[in-house]
């Protein structure tokens, strides 16, 4: 094992700033001196500014909209520092783009995710830092290792001070996931919340267009919290949110989601539905022109800032968990 003792440099992209001064706050480290710009055609250039030889690199950018110029400035900062003769370089991603697509859906597909996955080993990682993935079995199209920190712990702990246990039953609560897909994660979550669990049935006849069928399990006169690990359109999300309580009779509906992609018109969607609150994390920032009120942010900087501190320190994150 190789020991890099302080010789530790993390750099960021564009599309993550404010998350990496975070992260370098809570490790009270300055952030790597580097320049990302683009030239007049669009083609990305990076400029590191400072000596990365045999240092224990950590570059941080989620590769979120606009996502192939935030994953070519990602590959990019990765090659440079590999020809800059870094030690080791770790791709920090909050958000990993393209995770969607894990699968063969129907003749002829691509599997993006694991095109993904041979380009940033291709370019010189020599791992990945990330968390939830929209399939976890993603992990398993990297060559390199991969730590796949969840979201879940921060959500158990916001909604556990929001409806403690002294003061609400929790048998009026109710998980809910918002497809069948998602069952595994929403379950694990239920149970550490100490909620019960139901499941919205529905169909999807086209790309972001989705058709609720009808809800599985007892959510009538109950707090329904939906749960899943990225929203994009808001369609399904709200879909559900609907079903909830025109089909189901539920009380009232919170939702929350690890990631906030929020294309489109998923802010209008989200205003106008039953959703009492959004909470979703900091993986992607927010738009500057966000009016939406119902959506809340929660900061997961210090835990990727602690999970790059044992990985530095090779030793377990176990404990993030």
């Amino acid at each position: 094992m190789i020991a890099y003792e302080d010789n530790i440099k993390i750099f960021c992209g564009t599309a993550s700033r404010s998350f990496a001064e975070t992260v370098c706050k809570e490790l009270q480290l300055p952030m790597g001196e580097g320049v990302v710009s683009a030239f007049a055609d669009g083609e990305v250039s990076v400029t590191l500014e400072e000596t990365v030889r045999g240092a224990d690199v950590f570059l941080i950018n989620s590769t979120c909209k606009p996502v192939n110029d935030n994953l070519m400035e990602l590959l990019i900062m990765i090659d440079a520092c590999r020809r800059a003769s870094a030690g080791r370089i770790t791709a920090v991603i909050p958000y990993f783009g393209y995770a969607r697509q894990d699968r063969k859906a129907k003749s002829r597909d691509p599997i993006s995710s694991k095109l993904v996955a041979n380009m940033l080993t291709a370019a010189g990682a020599n791992r990945v830092l990330t968390m939830d993935l929209h399939a976890a079995q993603i992990q398993g199209f990297f060559d390199i290792p991969v730590d796949h920190l969840l979201g879940n712990p921060t959500f158990v702990h916001y909604y556990m001070n929001k409806f403690p246990e002294e003061k609400y039953n929790h048998d009026e609560f109710v998980v809910v996931s918002p497809d069948v897909g998602s069952v595994g994660r929403a379950r694990a979550f239920a149970g550490k919340v100490h909620m019960g669990l139901a499941i919205v049935d529905k169909r999807r006849p086209k790309a972001n267009v989705c058709e609720v069928m009808n809800v599985i399990g007892d959510v009538r006169d109950k707090t329904c919290i939906l749960y899943d690990d990225l929203v994009d359109t808001a369609g399904s999300l709200c879909n559900a949110a609907k079903a909830l309580v025109e089909i189901g009779g539920a009380k009232e509906v919170y939702a929350c989601a690890t990631h906030g992609v929020l294309s489109g018109p998923a802010f209008e969607r989200i205003e106008n539905s039953p959703i009492k609150e959004l909470v979703i994390h900091n993986t992607i920032p927010l738009p500057e022109n966000c009016t939406c009120k119902k959506i809340k942010q929660l900061d997961v900087a210090p835990i990727f800032a602690r999970a790059i501190s044992h990985i530095h320190g090779a030793t377990s994150i176990a404990d993030l968990f």
